[in-house]
């Protein structure tokens, strides 16, 4: 199942026709309700069904041949934490039954892709919608439809006073938009210190990366090392690394040939990963301080 993506904008767009959602800090996911079961989906495909038996539990209740579209967040004393979200996207099987009980899971869901076996992509964003808060509103939480609003100065009030309850942004769609599978065809607004980077490398071991050597999506392309990891994101880059292959850029058999500059040490070694991957990380317009990975990036 291809998601939906959304394009940065650096304003918020006002014009007839638009609607706004709140963008949540978590992780997306696609819950696929079959005749006989429930399947999660994350964003890149893979399924992770086990790592959030309390969702799947709840989505027994859809309809047969029902998809939904959203993000799966864990509120912690009054605000989503994706540090909690990471933790049980993480988990064994085993953990995560443990997990599900102290650390409950709840789903966004922002778009209805298929209903009991009726195909909705191409159908309106507005008439999708509809649809979404008539099938979720009875059921109740963990399953629940994201707010929305057509109102501009309302969406502006949310991006300013929301980030408290740790929501990151907003996402506007078009009320006679089609669901744009694969492609940005949504536009997202993200409070202005945070930015996505291009992951070419990372520093350390494939089994202890210490740090991650970014392209910023401003500047001169000039790649710079991160600041150090959180213990949560190594373990993340880590399992990354192992999914996919690492290229070297000087011969096949010395992977670690590749040098950045970073800040106060010189000259750094790094593996380079091809393809890159995507990280939300928080920066000045100058190089110091380094840049600070805040997440991968896995959802919009």
């Amino acid at each position: 199942m291809r998601v939906a993506l959304a394009a940065a904008v650096r304003t918020l767009p006002r014009a007839a026709g638009l609607a706004y959602e709140p963008k949540f800090d978590g992780h997306r996911l696609v819950i696929v309700r079959t005749a006989e079961d429930v399947v999660l989906q994350a964003r890149s495909g893979r399924i992770v069904t086990s790592a959030f038996p309390d969702l799947a539990a709840a989505a027994l209740q859809l309809p047969a041949a029902t998809v939904l579209d959203g993000e799966v967040v864990v509120w912690h004393a009054g605000r989503t934490d994706f540090a909690l979200v990471q933790r049980r996207a993480a988990a064994t099987a085993a953990r995560a039954a443990v997990l599900a009980q102290s650390l409950p899971a709840s789903y966004a869901a922002f778009d209805v892709l298929e209903l009991a076996g009726l195909d909705l992509r191409a159908r309106p964003y507005e008439r999708r919608r509809a649809l979404l808060v008539d099938l979720l509103l009875p059921l109740g939480p963990p399953l629940q439809p994201v707010p929305m609003t057509t109102d501009p100065e309302l969406a502006a009030t949310w991006y300013e006073t929301l980030p408290a309850s740790g929501i990151e942004g907003l996402v506007v769609k078009r009320l006679d938009q089609a669901y744009p599978a694969g492609r940005r065809g949504w536009q997202k607004l993200r409070h202005t210190d945070v930015r996505d980077a291009a992951v070419v490398g990372y520093t350390g071991t494939p089994r202890r990366p210490l740090a991650l050597v970014l392209v910023l999506p401003v500047g001169d392309e000039t790649p710079l090392v991160s600041s150090p990891l959180t213990a949560a994101l190594r373990a993340e880059v880590a399992a990354e690394v192992a999914s996919r292959t690492v290229t070297a850029t000087a011969t096949p058999t010395a992977r670690a040939l590749a040098t950045v500059t970073a800040i106060g040490l010189g000259e750094v070694p790094f593996r380079p990963l091809d393809p890159p991957l995507t990280a939300e990380v928080r920066h000045t317009s100058t190089r110091h301080p380094p840049p600070e990975v805040l997440r991968l990036r896995s959802d919009l």
